[in-house]
């Protein structure tokens, strides 16, 4: 077995709004995790993802909405 329970979960970030890792998202990288997540967050479908550790060591995977045209 892998030592994945004794990890934080990871933190995904889009604008204001935070989604903490929980066993359904487990596993899954970070295209997955977009797919799951873009028919409630819409603006992450053609966002950036960026992938930082924390100093403590927690992973925050942020969706950087890249600015769209209007018209």
């Amino acid at each position: 077995m892998s030592d994945q329970n004794n990890t934080q979960p990871r933190i995904f970030k889009t604008g204001a709004v935070r989604i903490v890792e929980d066993e359904s998202m487990r596993g899954l990288d970070n295209e997955a995790i977009r797919s799951l997540l873009k028919a409630t967050y819409p603006e992450i479908a053609n966002a950036t993802i960026r992938e930082v550790t924390t100093d403590d060591g927690q992973k925050v995977v942020e969706f950087l909405p890249q600015p769209g045209r209007k018209g």
